[in-house]
């Protein structure tokens, strides 16, 4: 059974491109410009008061290639939302959540490290699972499975970079 608040996003957010509900979760599948108002929405108006993560799918032939993912949850009606857009490889960036969710923040870096998604907003994209030299994106279908990274010497934990 649907939680009740899942009736009132579906009147509430027209935005949204198509929604669904999918595992007991409702899904929302929007434009790229869609993402930080919707968003936005579901937290101040809807209680989805918990950033969860952010995520994406490479669906490589496909164009758009990338597809990316955010999850939230409510703590008042026991719900989770997931949020997704579609981006083409040449321009695979979305607006940052930092100023709806600070704790975007870290979850935008990792998806970065791991996709090459870019966070327009997001000041701080540095490595945050790989090392600073890695090439390349290792969640990518085209990151090759037997490809080896350039050595690079290890830093004196005692010695500031």
């Amino acid at each position: 059974m649907e939680p009740a608040v899942f009736a009132n996003l579906r009147a509430g957010l027209p935005a949204a491109a198509a929604a669904g509900v999918s595992h007991g979760v409702l899904v929302l599948e929007l434009s790229r410009e869609g993402v930080v108002p919707v968003v936005r929405a579901l937290k101040e108006d809807f209680g989805f008061d918990m950033f969860l993560d952010v995520t994406a799918v490479d669906w490589l032939p496909k164009v758009p290639r990338f597809e990316v993912v955010w999850h939230f949850y409510s703590t008042t009606h026991k719900a989770r939302v997931r949020v997704k857009t579609r981006v083409d490889e040449g321009d695979a960036a979305v607006d940052t959540l930092i100023g709806v969710y600070n704790a975007a923040r870290y979850a935008e870096r990792e998806c970065h490290d791991m996709y090459g998604i870019r966070f327009r907003g997001n000041d701080d994209l540095r490595a945050l699972l790989l090392y600073e030299g890695f090439v390349g994106h290792p969640l990518r279908k085209d990151y090759p499975k037997d490809g080896e990274q350039p050595l690079i010497p290890m830093r004196d934990p005692a010695r500031p970079a």
